[in-house]
């Protein structure tokens, strides 16, 4: 993705967000207490798709819940693949 995102975290809707040309893309999550964050879907719009958005708003997620000492329970299935591309690119 060539262009800068601001990714704004709404806390009181439990999303980070993002807005491409009047698109807007999430991440949704749950707090569910004790340090733990249940992240269940992201969305991009079909007109965003496949620019990196997903990518970016789960790489500022994931640096918020590790800034914060949150573990992460990645219920959403882009989630879950891009967390373990995460741990093999750090372990090789």
């Amino acid at each position: 993705m060539s262009e800068a995102l601001s990714i704004s975290h709404d806390q009181t809707n439990h999303q980070f967000v993002t807005t491409v040309g009047g698109d807007r893309a999430y991440l949704a999550y749950m707090d569910l207490g004790k340090q733990t964050l249940d992240i269940y879907r992201t969305f991009v719009p079909n007109s965003l798709r496949g620019r990196g958005i997903a990518a970016a708003l789960t790489e500022h997620a994931l640096r918020y819940a590790e800034t914060h000492g949150y573990t992460v329970i990645p219920s959403c299935s882009y989630v879950e693949r891009y967390m373990e591309r995460r741990q093999r690119q750090e372990a090789g």
